[in-house]
């Protein structure tokens, strides 16, 4: 009985990529059918540190996919059209203590598929940080307004700058 809660405990303290994939259906008398439609991977898109061109994509996915498992996700879930896929394995960093520089564990490895389309398709990553741009005239006009109100408010009521806002 103790063996068997060690194993299982084990196995949930083993990463999820590195546990044995279940084969499909999983199935036990009584249960209902499963009908899942998405497999038990993962892919995660990622922007490229160099220029690429339109037509490809880059992915961090699961480390067990093969260039097939790529290509048949894209295109049987996303209906993505494919050309070709190319996958690479990096190795993790060293985590070193700074004090003495001794190696203390050692990332985990990750696997990169880079991913061309088909041709007339291409890609552009998504801008997910509007906040950053510069701000369009319109809004250049009104911030400066309310600056031109709160300096007016301040000359109206000079007498009264010593006391906080929230009493006055």
């Amino acid at each position: 009985m103790a063996s068997s809660l060690k194993d299982l405990r084990g196995l949930r303290l083993l990463p999820l990529w590195r546990r044995r994939v279940p084969r499909y259906p999983v199935y036990m008398n009584g249960d209902p059918q499963l009908r899942l439609t998405m497999p038990h991977f993962w892919m995660k898109m990622v922007r490229p540190e160099k220029e690429i061109p339109e037509n490809q994509v880059q992915f961090i996915v699961h480390p067990q996919m093969s260039v097939i498992d790529v290509k048949n996700y894209l295109e049987k879930v996303y209906k993505v059209p494919v050309l070709d896929v190319r996958t690479k394995v990096f190795a993790g960093k060293d985590i070193t203590q700074q004090a003495r520089g001794h190696v203390l564990a050692k990332e985990e490895d990750h696997k990169k598929a880079y991913v061309q389309l088909a041709d007339g398709e291409s890609f552009e990553f998504p801008d997910l940080f509007e906040e950053n741009k510069p701000a369009t005239e319109k809004q250049a006009k009104e911030v400066k307004k309310q600056e031109r109100t709160g300096l007016e408010d301040q000359r109206k009521h000079w007498d009264r700058l010593t006391i906080p806002t929230w009493f006055r």
